[in-house]
């Protein structure tokens, strides 16, 4: 499968980012170019003074669940929640909910330190991990529930249980183009009537204290990575009565080869073009990519921070601003990130 072209509606949205709780004003901003920085408190007692894009705290009535809820939650399991509330609201979907699909494109997920550390410590023998004294030992060392963090699924399950979300549904793991074919898989479900509406985004972080270890081990932050959080979700729809903010025109996954050609192939000349990548390195690729058809390319991520498995659906948000609100007719977003592959978005806005 290479790709889909259906006309799918994009009939709500809804994100959580740096920026705080909300969609509109994103695609303005990344326009801008103006990050939006500060010292993460979420890596203070492993990584002090790290700058980050870092979500700000949510008063409880815009939170996810209640505070037991919350518990069993990874941070991008709570993120998710938020926008999955956020988004049924913002497309005005109040009933159906169990035929509703939802596609989610999610990260490592990560537990809280303390449960982590008991389970590893308890694992080591001889200075090294044992997966004979992990079985035997290292899992009876933490709260059996702390699964319901760990199990990357649950990001997308605890938003769908909280909200009663039951339609087809599916989490892909995601560092490059997992979020883009959580949104392809949503498209065609809607496109070929499986169901005729259907969630699709993503959300991550890369402010756990390991995933922060491992971009930094793996080179990300000596090269110029400035980590950050998020999550985001398009509201599609087939229904023709449900008023449309913007329609989705491609979603592909592409070898970086395939690019220029797919670029060349579109339905008409961009008005924007935002770009999602790992790193200052891989967002110039994409830049230079768009500038050979004359198309400047504004970084999302140079604003929003890498967000990993939310980067995407962030970008997504930010062009569906900018259609909504008028200010672009036809918006492509490429994302990469370390799988090689390269996500090409096309969204385009609605006649009025």
């Amino acid at each position: 499968m290479t790709g889909t072209r259906p006309r799918v509606a994009v009939v709500g949205s809804a994100a959580v980012s740096a920026f705080g709780l909300g969609w509109r004003g994103l695609g303005d901003a990344v326009l801008a170019g103006k990050p939006l920085r500060s010292t993460t408190h979420a890596l203070a007692a492993t990584h002090p003074g790290v700058e980050a894009a870092e979500v700000p705290a949510l008063p409880p009535s815009q939170d996810a669940g209640d505070g037991r809820q919350r518990k069993l939650m990874s941070r991008g399991a709570r993120l998710a929640a938020v926008v999955m509330r956020e988004a049924l609201r913002d497309a005005h979907w109040s009933e159906g909910h169990e035929e509703i699909g939802a596609f989610l494109g999610v990260g490592a997920s990560g537990g809280t330190m303390d449960e982590l550390t008991a389970m590893l410590r308890a694992s080591i023998e001889g200075g090294a991990l044992s997966m004979e004294r992990f079985g035997r030992e290292g899992l009876a060392a933490c709260n059996p529930l702390f699964a319901f963090q760990l199990m990357n699924n649950f990001t997308l399950c605890h938003g769908a249980i909280l909200e009663g979300v039951g339609g087809p549904n599916g989490a892909f793991f995601s560092r490059g183009a997992g979020t883009v074919r959580a949104l392809r898989e949503a498209v065609a479900t809607v496109a070929s009537g499986e169901c005729e509406r259907a969630l699709a985004g993503g959300a991550d972080s890369a402010l756990h204290p390991v995933t922060w270890a491992e971009l930094g081990r793996e080179g990300f932050a000596a090269r110029g990575l400035v980590p950050g959080e998020g999550a985001g979700l398009l509201a599609l729809s087939s229904r023709p009565e449900e008023p449309a903010l913007a329609h989705v025109e491609r979603c592909e996954v592409l070898s970086m080869e395939g690019l220029s050609r797919a670029l060349a192939g579109g339905h008409g000349r961009a008005d924007a073009v935002l770009t999602s990548a790992w790193g200052p390195e891989l967002a110039e690729t994409l830049g230079n990519e768009a500038a050979r058809l004359g198309l400047k390319a504004s970084d999302s991520v140079r604003v929003l921070g890498e967000a990993l498995a939310a980067s995407p659906v962030l970008a997504w948000t930010a062009a569906v601003d900018l259609l909504a609100g008028g200010r672009a007719r036809r918006v492509l977003v490429l994302s990469a990130g370390v799988d090689g592959e390269v996500g090409l978005v096309e969204l385009a806005g609605v006649e009025r």
